[in-house]
């Protein structure tokens, strides 16, 4: 089995650092980094790029609402017009940044409330891959299996990447139990790493009401804005080692 270990970085603003980056980056196997939307801003975005480059770790375009003041976790009212430009937009800033580091983006994945709400919303799935598609390279998109990120995806023929969270609850449905429910986030390593090893091994996760979920992955998920991340992702890394997995990115 080979799977890849993706991590949201460059997700600090001026002077106030969210995650450790550099030791994230010697965890994962690809970074998700904030294009100045929702957080990130030009010397962050530069220092995240060049430590991906470093270590050979595949970069992606962690796109999001303009929302900086609520880290783009708040629902926004944008047209599919104007999402989709803002995604294009978020692309090329981050892809400079990637070339002068000596790599480049090789996908798209949304942040937040945009990730969610993609995941249901067609017009808001397609703007998104509407933009990838006006991108003058190649791009992967990564989202929840089965969602409508994945099938705008394959409208337009663009690869898809399924993607599950070792540090989140499901519902029974196979989404994402939202944050403010009490136990939505698993802040126990190796509670974790147990998970990230199922949905791996047997393509299931059990629900935070105890139902079995099927949830066919490439990709599993740590947040760096978690507390005690970088023990969570050294404690899934070591999990998936463990079972056979081999861990290297998609991209």
């Amino acid at each position: 089995m080979r799977v890849d270990l993706n991590c949201d970085l460059g997700e600090g603003f001026g002077q106030w650092a969210l995650a450790d980056d550099e030791a994230l980056l010697d965890i994962v196997t690809s970074a998700n980094i904030a294009c100045g939307f929702h957080a990130g801003d030009p010397m962050i975005i530069r220092r995240a790029c060049e430590g991906a480059a470093e270590r050979n770790v595949a970069i992606g375009a962690h796109v999001g609402f303009r929302d900086l003041a609520g880290f783009g976790r708040r629902e926004l009212s944008v047209s599919p017009a104007d999402l989709r430009d803002e995604t294009l937009y978020q692309i090329g800033a981050l892809a400079g940044f990637a070339r002068a580091a000596g790599s480049r983006v090789s996908y798209v994945k949304p942040h937040g409330a945009l990730y969610n709400s993609a995941a249901l919303d067609y017009g808001r799935a397609e703007a998104i891959a509407s933009a990838i598609d006006r991108f003058t390279e190649p791009l992967a998109l990564m989202g929840p299996p089965g969602s409508q990120l994945q099938r705008a995806a394959e409208t337009h023929g663009i690869e898809f990447v399924a993607e599950g969270f070792a540090d989140r609850r499901y519902t029974a449905a196979g989404t994402l139990t939202p944050r403010s429910v009490t136990g939505a986030v698993i802040d126990d390593p190796d509670v974790a790493a147990a998970q990230a090893v199922r949905m791996v091994s047997s393509g299931t996760v059990e629900s935070i009401d105890g139902d079995d979920v099927a949830v066919s992955v490439h990709s599993i998920c740590v947040h760096g804005d978690s507390p005690g991340s970088v023990r969570t992702a050294r404690q899934v890394r070591h999990a998936l080692e463990s079972a056979d997995v081999t861990l290297g990115a998609f991209a």
